[in-house]
């Protein structure tokens, strides 16, 4: 048998394997809902509605197996989407993956941006003076002469 032909068979049977295990691609599919934080334990008990909804994922999953070349790739692969899409509040899918794939080495999350603040007033830190400074309601700019633990660090969302 040529080594094509071959390579393929083998594929097959790697990706559909039987006797109550599960396949590589249910195995992504499954990957892919657990990062969306998804269960489908109320699905199993109902046959139909898991055929309906894995047959949505199989198509994606399937290239997603061949593109990536195993299944750890893939779900690797789908884990740093996940990061990037949910620091953004983006939805994404299984095919947001493929899009993403050139650059997946560059795919990184949002980084957290996080502020000072004393009293509700947000602070700067002066690199000429080397001294934070508060910054009043007035727009006023105040030396903080308090203690470093008094400073409250808040995370900052972007509009």
């Amino acid at each position: 048998m040529p080594k094509t032909l071959s390579k393929q068979k083998s594929k097959k049977q790697s990706i559909a394997k039987k006797g109550g295990q599960e396949t590589a691609i249910q195995t992504i599919v499954n990957h892919y809902f657990h990062t969306k934080g998804l269960s489908l334990e109320e699905i199993k008990k109902d046959a139909k509605k898991k055929k309906i909804i894995y047959s949505r994922y199989t198509r994606p999953a399937k290239q997603l197996l061949e593109l990536a070349g195993s299944v750890k790739k893939a779900k690797s692969a789908i884990n740093k989407v996940a990061d990037w899409a949910k620091s953004r509040n983006l939805d994404y899918a299984i095919e947001t993956v493929f899009k993403k794939w050139l650059e997946l080495d560059r795919l990184k999350p949002k980084e957290i941006v996080k502020k000072p603040f004393f009293q509700g007033n947000p602070m700067v830190w002066s690199q000429v003076k080397k001294k934070w400074f508060v910054i009043c309601e007035d727009s006023e700019w105040r030396e903080f002469v308090g203690e470093e633990d008094e400073i409250i660090w808040k995370i900052i969302k972007p509009h």
